[in-house]
């Protein structure tokens, strides 16, 4: 199917693994355009006039929620922001309630953060107009992310087939890791995978166009691009890595095994970064580093994202 016949008109973005290569590649095709508008002196355009988009945050955010909320003001829409700490939910209504309260208030699309995996489907069932876009729900998905970062990779590299990606840290409790690893496979992505044990999900081992290494070296030994994960220092709490200096030791990526990748690798990071312990201050703003454009491309995605699945791409 050309992208000409692909749209995403009225699509709740829930997971990536919903995505076919052809509308993943009319996302990244868009926000190229999306990009362009960034750049403009006056960034506001009337592509989404007249519509209105909430978000729903359960957890905080500073990155993702507030590039949902630019991306719509660029647009034009009429933007809303509910936290769970100034709702009604700190009065214990359940998600069921507030999302049917939502769609009642005449809501176009609701962008949506929750703890629980599976959030964001469950919404899609409980309402029946507002698109659901999944904004990261608990260790499951976050498709956003996941298409900023393959955006990313096709503006530095020209192209995303046939590339090799390390993805390194914990694999485990990473909702970024899952997009990435859907997305990215789905547009014939090589993936390399790198962790503590206690940190990698069993059933990769068995998933096709996914390599599980003992050690990081190996993961990104003549990497196109690397992926570096943000440990959740209540992990170490937890007893799955025994101490920070420990974990930077084995698994940080620091300028040494930088090396080891492709003399023009490109290194991710969906923030906030730990500098000093999954990453080195050295790799972190160096010049192989992408992290602070991968802000930027959020925006651009994001917009994209609004743009077709609120007016299937037309102006």
């Amino acid at each position: 199917m050309g992208k000409n016949q692909v749209s995403l008109f009225g699509k709740d973005v829930l997971d990536l693994k919903y995505f076919s290569p052809e509308e993943i590649g009319l996302v990244l095709e868009t926000a190229k355009e999306m990009k362009n508008i960034i750049h403009r002196d006056i960034k506001k355009v009337p592509t989404l006039r007249g519509k209105s988009v909430v978000t729903v945050f359960y957890e905080p955010s500073t990155r993702t929620r507030t590039s949902f909320e630019t991306a719509g003001k660029y647009l034009g829409a009429d933007v809303v922001n509910i936290t769970a700490g100034t709702s009604s939910i700190v009065k214990g209504e359940s998600l069921r309630d507030t999302m049917l309260t939502v769609q009642e208030m005449g809501f176009d699309a609701i962008v949506m953060r929750h703890k629980a995996d599976g959030a964001a489907e469950y919404a899609a069932k409980v309402v029946d107009h507002p698109v659901i876009i999944n904004a990261g729900d608990g260790a499951h998905a976050h498709p956003s992310q996941g298409l900023l970062n393959l955006f990313t990779l096709m503006e530095h590299k020209g192209h995303l087939e046939g590339l090799k990606v390390a993805v390194v840290g914990d694999i485990l409790h990473s909702r970024v890791a899952r997009s990435d690893i859907w997305g990215m496979r789905q547009m014939g992505i090589e993936l390399h995978l790198a962790g503590p044990k206690t940190m990698m999900p069993r059933f990769l081992y068995e998933e096709p166009g996914v390599v599980i290494h003992d050690n990081v070296e190996d993961a990104i030994r003549g990497a196109d691009a690397i992926e570096v994960l943000r440990i959740q220092l209540e992990r170490m709490k937890a007893g799955l890595f025994p101490t920070r200096r420990e974990y930077a030791r084995i698994y940080g990526i620091n300028d040494e095994r930088l090396k080891l990748a492709k003399k023009d690798v490109l290194v991710l990071h969906p923030g906030p970064m730990n500098k000093g312990l999954e990453i080195s201050p050295y790799v972190a703003y160096g010049e192989h580093t992408a992290i602070q454009e991968q802000v930027e491309n959020g925006v651009a995605v994001r917009m994209a994202l609004l743009t077709l699945v609120l007016t299937g791409g037309s102006k």
